[in-house]
């Protein structure tokens, strides 16, 4: 409760309403069960080239978790899947990746600290909840160690669609 002076003789009360931290938009969202390993940017880069050399399709899939700051570009072939409606799409993506037969699916954002890995985390928590009902999958799960500014860092901005100099600077 505030006073404030009304005038020389008496006071105002004005009741305010407590301050309340927003909360996070993964807060509603179920815990992530699974931590999956991390890939470097280096091993990443190894499979765009086996994918130039060999004749067979492709066994991987980039998934860029970013939503409004995915300015400066995107590695190419990653799929855009924001973090924040990512855990509604699972079983989509999971489809996508049996069909396609994608061996790994590899998550990034800004620099995998926080919605990469936790969508990495939730799609192995999918395929590991499909597994106890029969569907086992080969697809193993992975976090772009240091997100898309590692890999721009590494590889100064190669194999980056929309790539944007001025961004990374």
């Amino acid at each position: 409760m505030l006073k404030f002076p009304f005038n020389q003789i008496s006071t105002q009360t004005i009741m305010t309403e407590p301050e309340t931290k927003p909360q996070e938009w993964w807060a509603l969202l179920p815990a992530v069960r699974s931590t999956p390993p991390t890939i470097s940017a280096d091993d990443v880069m190894k499979l765009f080239d086996d994918m130039d050399i060999t004749p067979t399709p492709r066994t991987f899939l980039l998934v860029d978790v970013r939503r409004t700051d995915w300015e400066g570009g995107t590695i190419k072939t990653s799929l855009n899947l924001p973090a924040q409606s990512f855990h509604q799409t699972r079983k989509t993506l999971f489809d996508l990746l049996e069909k396609g037969g994608f061996k790994k699916v590899i998550f990034y954002c800004g620099s995998s600290n926080g919605r990469g890995p936790r969508c990495a985390g939730w799609m192995q928590d999918y395929i590991d909840d499909v597994a106890k009902l029969g569907l086992k999958s080969d697809v193993k799960v992975f976090t772009l160690a240091g997100g898309i500014k590692g890999w721009v860092k590494e590889f100064d901005g190669a194999l980056v669609d929309g790539y944007e100099e001025e961004y990374w600077d």
